[in-house]
């Protein structure tokens, strides 16, 4: 059992000992300390935290405990029930609210759940303002309201409906297109809102959508990640189904990927190149993904007159960049479009909107637009920590056994060589080392994510 402390909000499973996982004590001490670093933004009457939640068990529980917790401080809450990530970041500033939270452990199993935070803008804490709530919370340095100045909590169920607006509103988004195309499309929710969001976004768009897996019971049908291991029930049911192509989402709907009309993968590292393919042929610009990311995605925008740029990997870090490079679209090769036309996160609305867009417009079969970009294979394996392992040190070692490569050391260490690359990261979600690997072939990124995994082994003695 884990909890994990990061910047960008408290992560951790249900149950056991406080302090040791996400007990109600930990929910109701770090919303506290989420709350009183609100109140120290601004010295105002009126406070307002928009609280949303993925589908898993726990979130209902979690939830009030959250919205308890602010309405103690004297915070009045906008409670969207469940939601998405997306949506709650587009209804931070919607409703003049002075943050928000989002309920979910995004593509961890079901026995995990976490406090995601967001700011005014309804984009992710940068690291100091991370830092000023954890110290809060280490602290016990809270305050708490009297009764007659307690919050208030407001239920709106309409956020997810304003989202699709948003996104049909785009002027991007080609909706004549996608409807005369007729796509036939299957969708893996996972059980969680994805399952709401989704489907209803495809029928106004006129796409026919064959359900699998959309009942919001929070009971995850398969692991929730959508990697290719996972999703062996999506790729038989678009091939039994003749639909166009699948979808999967993860439970809080802000990763994205595909599986074509054959039930291959398209690549959830290549979801973002397609739709930057997409806007970089409407609207001339920058992109941006972490450094974790194929390389497709600079081949693309340097196709189209554009530069690419990689940041550290988080998200976070990906806006950041994104908004000192006037990038028009950004985002992380596990699935995640960030497109600043709409907002500055992760939106797999966004995603597939504009996949569809691309797709109608090109008048192709979904593996004919995939054998179109430049072909990388990636590798993504990790090792599990132990307490006693000195993480840092082993990243080191391992910087120093590589000094006479091109190396990066922004975040952990990455490894470029000439047509391969390796990137060595500390998990900011997991106790776990992330190997990732990008080669040619499979076969060629396996070898060098297995032979990186045997040289840390042996500097650790393990």
């Amino acid at each position: 059992m884990t909890l994990i402390k990061s910047i960008s909000g408290i992560r951790g499973t249900i149950g056991g000992n406080v302090g040791d996982n996400l007990t109600p004590i930990d929910a109701v001490k770090f919303a506290s300390a989420y709350g009183t670093w609100i109140k120290q933004q601004r010295n105002k009457e009126n406070y307002r935290v928009v609280v949303g939640r993925d589908a898993r068990i726990s979130g209902e529980m979690i939830q009030n405990l959250v919205m308890n917790t602010l309405v103690g401080l004297g915070i009045n809450v906008i409670d969207l029930g469940l939601s998405t990530t997306p949506t709650v970041e587009i209804a931070v500033p919607m409703e003049h609210a002075d943050g928000g939270i989002i309920l979910t452990a995004s593509h961890n199993p079901k026995q995990w759940n976490a406090l995601k935070l967001l700011d005014s803008k309804g984009e992710f804490l940068n690291g100091e303002e991370g830092a000023k709530i954890l110290k809060i919370a280490e602290s016990n340095d809270m305050a708490f309201a009297e009764v007659d100045d307690l919050g208030k909590i407001t239920i709106n169920d309409a956020y997810i409906d304003i989202h699709i607006d948003e996104v049909l509103d785009l002027e991007l988004v080609n909706k004549s297109a996608i409807e005369k195309a007729k796509f036939k499309v299957v969708v893996d929710g996972v059980n969680s809102t994805g399952g709401i969001a989704i489907p209803l976004l495809l029928e106004r768009l006129g796409v026919h959508a064959v359900k699998l897996y959309c009942d919001p019971t929070g009971h995850f049908p398969h692991n929730p990640e959508p990697l290719k291991e996972h999703l062996t029930d999506l790729s038989e049911e678009v091939v039994k189904e003749r639909a166009d192509f699948g979808i999967v989402v993860d439970p809080d709907v802000d990763r994205l990927a595909f599986v074509d009309e054959t039930g291959e993968m398209f690549g959830e590292e290549y979801t973002l190149v397609a739709c930057a393919d997409y806007v970089l042929s409407k609207t001339s610009g920058n992109t941006v993904s972490n450094m974790s990311s194929t390389r497709a995605l600079r081949d693309v925008t340097e196709k189209h007159g554009g530069i690419y740029q990689a940041s550290a990997v988080g998200e976070v870090n990906v806006v950041n960049l994104m908004k000192k490079n006037n990038a028009v679209i950004g985002g992380e090769g596990n699935g995640g479009i960030i497109y600043p036309d709409s907002h500055y996160g992760r939106d797999a609305l966004v995603g597939v909107a504009l996949f569809l867009s691309l797709l109608a417009e090109k008048k192709m079969k979904v593996s004919e637009l995939r054998a179109s970009y430049p072909n990388y294979f990636m590798s993504k394996k990790k090792i599990q920590l132990t307490p006693e392992l000195d993480v840092d040190g082993l990243l080191v070692a391992m910087e120093n056994k590589y000094s006479e490569e091109n190396l990066t050391t922004i975040d952990g260490v990455k490894i470029d060589f000439s047509n391969s690359w390796v990137h060595l990261r500390k998990s900011n979600t997991e106790p776990i080392i992330r190997i990732y690997t990008e080669a040619p072939s499979q076969n060629e990124a396996d070898s060098l994510a297995d032979r990186i995994i045997l040289e840390i082994k042996a500097i650790a003695n393990i």
